[in-house]
């Protein structure tokens, strides 16, 4: 199983956050996400948003630390790639 994670660089809710993406599967990215206790509401249409202070721990269970720019790229070539409409 691998996951990616990219560096804690996006604002929101008064801190940073990473996105955790898989490059296989959402159920992949599920169970990676439920083995640490990660809540499902954290899941946004194709990754899990990881605050900043769970970084290290998420790396450590196992997440390859990729660019932001990297986490689009395997989602899209994975044909996992969700964007966001305007209206929503």
């Amino acid at each position: 199983m691998t996951v990616y994670i990219d560096p804690p660089d996006w604002p929101g809710h008064g801190r940073m956050w990473s996105h955790l993406v898989s490059d296989v599967s959402y159920g992949e990215l599920h169970a990676f996400a439920e083995a640490l206790d990660v809540p499902r509401r954290a899941f946004e249409r194709d990754h899990y948003d990881i605050p900043s202070h769970r970084y290290t721990e998420v790396v450590a269970a196992g997440a390859v630390e990729v660019s932001s720019r990297e986490v689009v790229r395997l989602l899209t070539a994975a044909g996992l790639r969700r964007r966001k409409f305007a209206g929503r």
